[in-house]
């Protein structure tokens, strides 16, 4: 199975987020290449609706990417000023993660904050030697939920996950393959072929199996003291001060208010 990515054209009507059918893979692709795929409200909303119209249609495999040669840049922090979008966002990526068959993510380029979340919830990664990850949230002032940094432990180990947070570290493809984060080198026709490789297997296994590994994973509790950190992070002028230098590509001054 092969499909050519085509840099798309993004005229202001465009879909943000598309999907197709290819036999027993589904493929969903965010589609906002001028913002280097970077998640707006509305575009989290249509990639959560894509995301449960491809369980409904009961494909094999899913294949989340994005187009344009980048993976997802993270929230437009320009436009999530709505205390809403984080409850949205949780629920589109408890969807992704709660999908009952494998789940496969092709990564380029940037997948940085809501790009690594998205990549920490399917299973299986594919990724290409131009990839960046990062979660960068010191660095503009907000900070991400509890479950993402428990999956980010798991997955790059707690040394890394602290140094990726607190530091803002970028993991380029190297380090991702050596981590384990990377499962296979490549864009998004590998990930489809092996999408099709994995669609030939037994999918009751492949359900439980998925069902058994995620209960290995501690529930993330819901701790007073990290709910109150996330929501004076969310609420404080050092986010604003973020946002406003990211607008304007300058150095943020924070003052820890």
């Amino acid at each position: 199975m092969e499909r050519i990515m085509i840099s798309p054209v993004e005229p202001t009507d465009a879909p943000t987020v598309l999907s197709e059918r290819l036999v027993d893979v589904a493929v969903i692709t965010i589609n906002r290449p001028r913002r280097r795929n970077a998640l707006d409200g509305a575009t989290v909303a249509a990639l959560h609706q894509a995301i449960s119209d491809a369980a409904s249609g009961a494909p094999r495999v899913l294949v989340l990417t994005g187009a344009d040669g980048h993976f997802c840049a993270g929230a437009d922090i320009t436009t999530t000023e709505d205390p809403d979008y984080t409850i949205g966002l949780r629920a589109m990526l408890d969807a992704l993660a709660g999908l009952a068959f494998p789940t496969i993510a092709a990564i380029e380029g940037s997948c940085m904050g809501l790009g690594v979340q998205l990549a920490l919830s399917v299973d299986l990664r594919v990724a290409a030697e131009d990839v960046r990850f990062a979660v960068p949230v010191a660095r503009l002032g907000l900070l991400t939920d509890h479950r993402t940094l428990q999956r980010l432990a798991l997955a790059v180990g707690w040394g890394m996950a602290r140094s990726m947070v607190l530091a803002g570290d970028v993991l380029n493809f190297d380090d991702a393959w050596r981590l384990g984060l990377v499962q296979r080198r490549g864009g998004v026709n590998t990930a489809l072929e092996w999408a099709e490789d994995i669609a030939k297997l037994a999918p009751l296994s492949q359900a439980g199996a998925k069902l058994g590994l995620d209960l290995l994973e501690e529930p993330v509790a819901d701790d007073p003291r990290y709910r109150e950190a996330f929501l004076r992070a969310w609420a404080s002028d050092d986010l604003a001060e973020g946002r406003a230098a990211f607008a304007e590509r300058r150095s943020p001054t924070f003052r820890g208010r």
